[in-house]
């Protein structure tokens, strides 16, 4: 198809091919880091290694990682080198249902490895030390949760995802290069745009507020430890690199979030 492609209009825009070479090169990285991180839990798994409470929630966020990355990045490089209608009406809906699941479990399980965090390295004496101690029982539960959550708040995508080749009116779809989405009423949009958005500002919120106590911790302990800290050396306490760690992570989780809001 991209070869025919090709042949009809005699030559393919050098912007196209730059698209696409974009999106291969960032597809395939991406797709390289987790899956040698699943691959890494995996043999942990088969060699019976114990594992922390936190590689739960980093399984999970691989695979939804995976999972959002290949069914909107493949696509995208296939559609930016030129090949057109590769997908039918089901295939859309499933990787456009898909991406969404991938994008929103991504999210929950983000700030759920926040939140664990930073209990984790409260005060003992802290209003989170009860649930310091319960909360490694609920982590399994509240990933599943998590899945669950998103399978069916992203539902109503399917009746509104179909092919490029279509019998509705052009000017009641939004074109997504390889799929379109067809326009629901504004009932119907003010819902699922609720639906979708409140769990992720939810999530948000939640991680915005364990990076700021995270990053407060840290700050009162580095000044309780400053008497054993050398303040001639050149290097960075702990802290501070923790710190720094945090804060673009923190970063990082809003450019995401940002980006998923400019997707719906």
């Amino acid at each position: 198809t991209l070869w025919l492609g090709y042949q009809e209009t005699g030559r393919m825009a050098a912007s196209d091919v730059a698209v696409g070479i974009i999106f291969l090169s960032q597809t395939m990285v991406g797709a390289l880091g987790n899956s040698s991180l699943f691959l890494y839990y995996l043999v942990l798994y088969f060699t019976q290694c114990r594992v922390r409470h936190t590689d739960l929630i980093l399984q999970h966020l691989i695979v939804a990682n995976l999972l959002a990355l290949l069914c909107r990045g493949v696509p995208q490089t296939v559609a930016a080198f030129g090949v057109k209608d590769f997908l039918s009406d089901f295939g859309c809906k499933l990787l456009f249902y898909l991406h969404r699941v991938g994008r929103g479990v991504s999210i929950g399980s983000t700030c759920l490895l926040s939140v664990f965090q930073a209990m984790k390295i409260s005060p003992e004496n802290s209003s989170c030390s009860e649930l310091k101690v319960k909360a490694p029982k609920y982590i399994g539960v509240s990933i599943y949760l998590s899945w669950i959550l998103y399978l069916l708040v992203n539902i109503m995508i399917i009746s509104y995802m179909t092919g490029k080749r279509s019998h509705y009116n052009i000017t009641t779809m939004k074109d997504y290069g390889y799929c379109s989405s067809v326009h629901p009423d504004k009932t119907s949009q003010s819902l699922y745009a609720a639906l979708v958005t409140f769990p992720d500002v939810l999530c948000v919120g939640l991680m915005l507020w364990a990076s700021s106590s995270m990053v407060l911790i840290l700050h009162r302990h580095k000044q309780r430890m400053q008497q054993v800290h050398k303040t001639s050396s050149p290097r960075p306490s702990p802290e501070s690199r923790a710190t720094k760690t945090i804060l673009l992570l923190g970063g990082k989780c809003e450019m995401q979030f940002v980006n998923l809001l400019t997707q719906n």
